[in-house]
């Protein structure tokens, strides 16, 4: 079902495209390019070298946007490992040049579609986040919606029809110049081991314009789901729906399997896709604990991620010192901290503190490496040279002296704060 036809901004009198070139919203695309970075695309330009580049060919790029002949070129294939170790996510990262002209269509087009969009969509959409989204559904599954309809759709971003997309672009826009532009960004092709290969489906994920289309094509999605009088949230392409109960759970499942092959040609991901309690499931990195307050909490498979980083950050063999390693881990903690600290368990980011100071000692530890610079270094600390020379000579493993009473004198947690190490579990 379309979005209502009155709260459609359809652009004033086919001049989208200039709007799209007007200095302002130039310097502000311009700008924010900059601002994400990002590697090169196919013709090896980099974000640096973009305003020079610019200020020299503008005028020619100009023309062809608004006589409606700008070409993008193909993007540039990456694959990177998806977090939980399920495959390789394919990502397209288009031209310098490319990211500029998608940046500028994206602020025109997004400040007309945004307000048209579901409340209860949250990804990429200026002023909501993920937090809002787990938050939303925390309040679902309090209320007594204790069943989850958790939808994964199978490649979503590979497998996006191009016609059935661009039919919903055209409801928006009726300026045919950048109707052409959008069209011609879906189809530039891909540049896999030395071969452009041509791309009749999907949306490159990478490029600044991925994320926009992909909410409009989902909308339908959405306004299904509104009609039904469901309770939903959704993050991009992942869906929760919640049910009092399995029986209603299945019955949505099936109509929607249905609804998303029949109306969007999008296939659900059969083995990802699950009717279920919500603490069996993960939402953006969070489960739920079912006790009668509903709590949020971190979902395994993200805590299982994190011990695997800081095992890597922290293995000796990489040859840093103490500062180096130090600083690595506080770029990572702060960000992880950023995120996964909206859980409501904090004695789960206590124990992580604790294990996190445990790897250090370990790490310092072997370091040390001789009995007597162990003895020294132990002794310099303020430790009992008795107790010194027992641990220094003593044959355990360095994991399980880690949290012997000696290196807890030696290298207390202040120690380490001191250092600069942030702590995850307190702010």
């Amino acid at each position: 079902m379309a979005a209502n036809p009155e709260t459609e901004s359809p652009s004033a009198c086919d001049r989208l495209m200039e709007e799209i070139c007007e200095r302002e919203n130039l310097k502000r695309a311009l700008k924010r390019v900059k601002a994400n970075k990002g590697a090169p695309g196919v013709d090896g330009m980099t974000v640096q070298a973009l305003p020079a580049y610019l200020r020299e060919h503008w005028p020619s790029i100009r023309a062809t946007l608004l006589n409606g002949t700008y070409r993008p070129q193909p993007v540039r294939r990456v694959e990177i490992p998806k977090p939980d170790g399920g495959g390789v996510r394919k990502l397209g990262i288009p031209s310098a040049l490319d990211r500029f002209v998608q940046q500028a269509v994206l602020q025109v087009l997004q400040k007309q579609w945004d307000p048209t969009f579901s409340d209860s969509s949250y990804g990429f959409r200026p002023g909501r986040s993920a937090h809002q989204a787990v938050a939303q559904a925390q309040n679902y599954i309090q209320s007594g919606y204790r069943w989850v309809v958790d939808l994964d759709l199978e490649k979503f971003f590979d497998r996006v029809s191009h016609d059935i997309l661009m039919s919903r672009v055209a409801k928006r826009v009726s300026d045919r110049r950048v109707l052409k532009l959008i069209r011609s960004f879906l189809t530039a092709g891909v540049l896999e081991n030395g071969l452009v290969g041509a791309t009749d489906e999907g949306t490159p994920q990478g490029g600044p314009l991925s994320p926009l289309l992909s909410n409009l094509m989902l909308d339908d999605l959405d306004r299904e789901l509104e009609r039904r009088g469901l309770r939903f949230v959704r993050y991009a392409d992942d869906c929760n729906v919640y049910v009092r109960s399995e029986r209603a759970g299945q019955r949505v499942m099936a109509g929607l399997k249905a609804f998303l092959t029949g109306r969007l040609k999008l296939k659900v991901n059969e083995s990802k896709s699950a009717v279920a309690r919500p603490h069996t499931r993960k939402f953006l990195g969070f489960t739920f604990l079912m006790r009668e307050q509903v709590k949020r909490r971190i979902a395994p498979k993200a805590l299982a991620r994190f011990k695997a980083r800081i095992r890597e950050l922290t293995q000796r063999t990489r040859g840093v010192s103490v500062d180096q390693l130090i600083g690595s881990l506080k770029r990572y903690l702060t960000g992880w901290r950023g995120y996964f600290g909206f859980c409501e368990t904090p004695r789960v980011l206590q124990r992580l503190d604790q294990w996190i100071r445990r790897r250090l000692r370990c790490f310092l530890w072997k370091q040390w490496k001789r009995g007597r610079t162990r003895f020294k270094k132990l002794i310099a600390r303020g430790v009992s040279r008795d107790l010194a020379a027992q641990t220094a000579g003593s044959p355990h493993s360095a994991w399980r002296l880690s949290c012997s009473p000696a290196l807890s004198i030696a290298l207390p947690s202040r120690y380490f704060r001191s250092l600069g190490l942030p702590s995850v579990g307190s702010s």
